[in-house]
């Protein structure tokens, strides 16, 4: 073959290699799919989960919170199911009694993996067990990143424990602590919510 016509096919050839998916391709595929399965519990909660997928069309890093403006976050309500008790961690930041969680990381496999990573690291609690399917969608204003609001899509699972074991205090913490399902401090409507949902799913 003539030199020239071998560049050529080299050439040509070299057209044909397809770009390598971004190392987060797997976490953006969980984050879509997460919420395209997902049966809302009514309404709303579809509403919601609508609105998180159109933002994750229109957005590929909308996941990250480099995402300015509004970016899902993962959380966890940790349940000990026998007992009765939920585990809430009072954050230094807003002064709240709240579950766990926290912004996704590029290192998360997954939209899952991201909310129980942010369970182990907020409550210093080992063999957690999630239930990949969600509970709840909830939005709110997070103090985070240069644009004011920026919105939180939190997407709130359920992680149980086999037992009640005496929790660690994070960085990001004042205390954490367990509670009886019917017998928690002071909390905002969402965590009530949730705390409901959960009783729902675990029969309590």
């Amino acid at each position: 073959m003539p030199l020239r016509n071998c560049l050529k096919a080299r050439t040509t050839k070299a057209t044909r290699i397809r770009a390598a998916d971004p190392p987060t391709a797997a976490l953006e595929l969980s984050c879509r799919r997460t919420l395209e399965t997902w049966s809302a519990p009514n309404s709303e909660q579809d509403q919601l989960r609508r609105h998180y997928l159109d933002h994750l069309a229109g957005r590929s890093d909308g996941w990250s919170r480099s995402c300015v403006g509004a970016h899902l976050t993962a959380s966890s309500l940790i349940c000990a199911a026998t007992e009765g008790m939920v585990l809430l961690t009072l954050h230094a930041r807003f002064g709240r009694w709240l579950q766990t969680g926290g912004h996704i990381e590029a290192t998360d496999p997954t939209l899952q993996a991201a909310a129980t990573r942010e369970a182990g690291e907020e409550s210093g609690l080992a063999d957690l067990s999630l239930d990949p399917s969600p509970l709840l969608l909830s939005k709110h204003g997070g103090p985070c990143g240069p644009v004011q609001p920026t919105y939180h899509l939190d997407v709130q699972y359920l992680v149980l424990v086999n037992s009640v074991v005496s929790p660690g205090v994070g960085e990001e913490s004042i205390d954490v602590r367990w509670f009886a399902h019917d017998q928690l401090p002071e909390v905002d409507h969402s965590v009530l919510a949730l705390v409901r949902a959960a009783r729902i799913r675990l029969g309590w």
